[in-house]
């Protein structure tokens, strides 16, 4: 698989420096212009500014890139023509020469065989709500992909019952970033309990080299709660997601449009709270992750 590194990435793995890989799809399709751009510098920034190298990826005319540059991001951010895709999208987008933005799957599977170890994003995909046979292809990827990823748990609007115990069943081990619960997202706690928690990126790191001398294909997820100043309390949250959830069904909206359409709507509903505890996740998994990344070399 032909992957282009940027100068600054290529350099951080030959010498193995630390790196952590970042997704596209919440550049392109996760977040409102400007603030999809504001928030892409800045996470890079936040990698650097914790002793790491970023690695956004994406598919630039259809080539694997793993660290962008700053036009690469823009292009991204404005969002013409991106296809947002999986990792079932990979020949299309490469045969076809496409500009594409990586989901969770996309980012894992590529970073891995990057070389990469430690991936930050937001919040995973799961199980559907209602839909109990939509599982999104997030899940079997971290089942298949030792990566290291931190995260805020599922995202809110998934059932998060049935995506936790996707996760048990398929042996893709859940930690607790000092926490004893794993995080629903925009909710500090889901009420649903981690395997193990882990206070240090020492501990993390032990639990991956454990998981390596297992040869243990699993990923490991290292679930870090949203700021407490920017959680939301879970009946004003619930309020917001059960008028979202209307409006899909009214709409007529499926498949991989329905989660984008879902957080832009609670956006709305909550004045842009929801929004601004995205980002504050996102900067902070990123602090984390750059953290592990440092002790996992």
């Amino acid at each position: 698989m032909k992957i282009i590194f940027s100068d600054e990435v290529d350099e951080a793995l030959h010498f193995n420096k630390p790196v952590v890989a970042l997704e596209s799809t919440v550049i392109a399709h996760g977040l409102p212009y400007p603030k999809n751009i504001e928030t892409a510098l800045d996470l890079e920034r936040i990698v650097r500014e914790n002793g790491a190298i970023p690695a956004a990826i994406a598919i630039f005319g259809g080539e694997i890139c793993v660290g962008l540059h700053e036009n690469q991001i823009e292009k991204l951010a404005a969002g013409e023509n991106i296809r947002k895709i999986s990792r079932r999208d990979l020949p299309i987008a490469i045969a076809k020469k496409l500009d594409c933005a990586t989901t969770v799957a996309t980012t894992a599977f590529i970073a891995h065989r990057a070389g990469i170890k430690v991936f930050a994003t937001g919040g995973i995909g799961g199980v559907h709500r209602g839909h109990g046979r939509d599982v999104s292809a997030d899940l079997p990827e971290l089942e298949r992909t030792p990566m290291i990823v931190v995260c805020s748990g599922a995202k809110i609007v998934l059932d998060l019952l049935a995506t936790r115990e996707w996760l048990e069943t398929h042996g893709i081990t859940v930690l607790g970033w000092k926490c004893n619960e794993m995080p629903a997202f925009y909710l500090h706690s889901s009420g649903l309990e981690v395997d193990e928690r882990v206070e240090t990126a020492a501990e993390v790191a032990e639990i991956a080299n454990s998981r390596d001398i297992l040869r243990l294909k699993n990923s490991i997820l290292v679930t870090v709660p949203v700021p407490e100043a920017f959680a939301i309390e879970r009946p004003e949250l619930e309020s917001y997601l059960r008028e979202a959830l209307a409006r899909v069904d009214s709409r007529n909206i499926s498949g991989k449009a329905v989660t984008p359409f879902l957080l832009t709507q609670m956006s709305e509903r909550s004045g842009g709270r929801t929004l601004a505890a995205n980002i504050a996740l996102l900067e902070n998994n990123t602090r984390v992750a750059a953290e592990i990344a440092r002790t996992v070399g």
